[in-house]
C-alpha cells in the first residue's frame, strides 16, 4: 500500500516538472529565437528489499523479499536548437541566422560585470552614438571581440557574411559563433546562452540575414496537447492516492470491528 502512494507521489511531482517546462515554452511562443527546452523521465534504481532484526526466522537473519522499484524521478532537460521560422521585417538592423551559431553579445549585469553571451535573437538597434546594441542594450560584439560602432548618419547594409557596409566600405563585422557540442551550453536567462567547461568553438555554418527574424521554434498547438496529457496523467496518479488512502482508512478502522 504505503509503496503505491510513494509511486503516485514520485509521478504527481514528475508531471508537476513537466507541466512547469511546458509552461515556460508557451510563455516564450513570441519570443524571437527562443528554443524550445523539454524534460525527460527516469526510473530510480530498482532496489532489493530484505526482511532484517526479524527473530521470527532466525536470529541475524536477513531474507529477501523481492525486488522493489519506488517510482519515477526527474530526468535531465533538454533544449531543442532546431530553426525556427523566419519572418520578414525590412528592417537593416533586424538579423536572423540561417543556420547553426549565435550572435556574441556584451552582457553586463547588475553588478557591472561584464561578460560574453551568446543568443539566437537578431533583434538590434542602432543608437544615436552609432552602437549596435540588442533592446536590452547590450553591445553586439565584431569578429574581433569588440563592441560594433559605426557613422549612424550613413546608411548601412549587410551582406549575409554579417560584414556591415557603410559608403562601399565594410566597418564592422558581425560575430557569428557556433559550437562543437551543444551540451557544454546552459540556458543563461534573458534569452542568452553561455558555455561551460569543455565547451569548444567551430567555424559557423550559418549566413546572416539582415531584414529578417527567427522566431521560437515552439509550436503552441503541440505545447496544449502535451499540457493536457501531463494533466491527465497528474490526476490519474491523484486517484491511486485517493484510491488507496481509502483502502487504508477502511483497513484501519472498518476491519475487525464487531
Amino acid at each position: 500500500m504505503v509503496k503505491g502512494l510513494y509511486t503516485a507521489y514520485t509521478g504527481m511531482i514528475n508531471q508537476e516538472h513537466r507541466m512547469d517546462v511546458l509552461t515556460n515554452n508557451l510563455a516564450n511562443v513570441n519570443t524571437n529565437g527562443y528554443k524550445k527546452e523539454g524534460a525527460t523521465s527516469q526510473s530510480f534504481d530498482s532496489i532489493l528489499a530484505n526482511k532484517i532484526k526479524d527473530t521470527s526466522e532466525g536470529v541475524h537473519l536477513a531474507k529477501r523479499i523481492g525486488i522493489n522499484n519506488p517510482g519515477v524521478k526527474i530526468g535531465e532537460g533538454y533544449t531543442d536548437f532546431s530553426q525556427g521560422p523566419m519572418k520578414t521585417t525590412g528592417n537593416t538592423f533586424d538579423l536572423a541566422l540561417t543556420d547553426s551559431g549565435f550572435f556574441a553579445v556584451e552582457f553586463t549585469a547588475k553588478n557591472g560585470e561584464s561578460s560574453v553571451k551568446y543568443t539566437r535573437d537578431g533583434n538590434f538597434t542602432l543608437t544615436e552614438e552609432g552602437n549596435l546594441v540588442t533592446q536590452d542594450g547590450d553591445a553586439v560584439l565584431d569578429e574581433d571581440g569588440n563592441p560594433i560602432k559605426i557613422d549612424p548618419l550613413l546608411e548601412a547594409q549587410i551582406n549575409t557574411s554579417g560584414q556591415i557596409i557603410q559608403d562601399g566600405k565594410v566597418v564592422a563585422t558581425i560575430q557569428v559563433t557556433d559550437f562543437e557540442d551543444y551540451n557544454y551550453l546552459e540556458h543563461y536567462g534573458e534569452n542568452y546562452y553561455q558555455p561551460v567547461e569543455g565547451a569548444e568553438t567551430k567555424e559557423p555554418l550559418a549566413k546572416v540575414y539582415s531584414g529578417y527574424l527567427e522566431t521560437s521554434n515552439v509550436s503552441a498547438v503541440t505545447e496544449m496537447v502535451n499540457m493536457i496529457t501531463v494533466q491527465r496523467a497528474y490526476e490519474s496518479n491523484q486517484k491511486v492516492i485517493t484510491t488507496i488512502d481509502s483502502t487504508l482508512d477502511i483497513a484501519a478502522n472498518q476491519l475487525g470491528k464487531l
